[in-house]
């Protein structure tokens, strides 16, 4: 492989480790905070900054990259495994964006009204507690894509 081509696989992992390394730590911030309520707003507004302003970027730029490694490694877009990966990375992006986001911004404007107690409360930080981990789950098997990379 050439010169060009380690160092966008370089990015790509060094991406990939700050993306998900980013998302492993929102349920460390959630339960961290939930044992302490007046923590809950700082814990919120800090996995939404971690998630616009470190994880997404890191996103796309794993897909960038991804993208340009197979063209220079000569893989070709219709193996198993790329499209596998690029279809849960479309899954993942589309939940992030229609559920997950909505979900922490309302869970934010709620501990912010005041009513970090309320049921609403309550049901949007269950649905978040089963949601986030399943987004992590499919980020789990996009990376086993990219390790082992199946075929049939």
């Amino acid at each position: 492989m050439g010169f060009l081509y380690l160092v966008l696989k370089f990015i790509h992992i060094l991406a990939a480790i700050v993306a998900v390394g980013s998302n492993i730590t929102y349920g460390v911030w959630s339960v961290r905070a939930g044992k302490d309520s007046s923590h809950l707003g700082f814990a919120l507004k800090g996995i939404k900054f971690l998630d616009d302003r470190i994880a997404n970027p890191a996103y796309g730029v794993l897909l960038l990259t991804g993208l340009i490694l197979v063209f220079v490694g000569h893989w070709s877009i219709t193996s198993l495994w790329i499209l596998i990966a690029l279809v849960l990375f479309a899954a993942v992006v589309v939940l992030g964006v229609a559920f997950y986001s909505p979900l922490l911004k309302n869970q934010i404007r709620l501990v912010d009204a005041g009513e970090a107690g309320s049921p609403e409360y309550a049901r949007l930080a269950a649905l978040g507690a089963r949601f986030g981990p399943g987004l992590g789950i499919i980020v789990v098997v996009i990376l086993v894509m990219m390790v082992f990379k199946p075929s049939l």
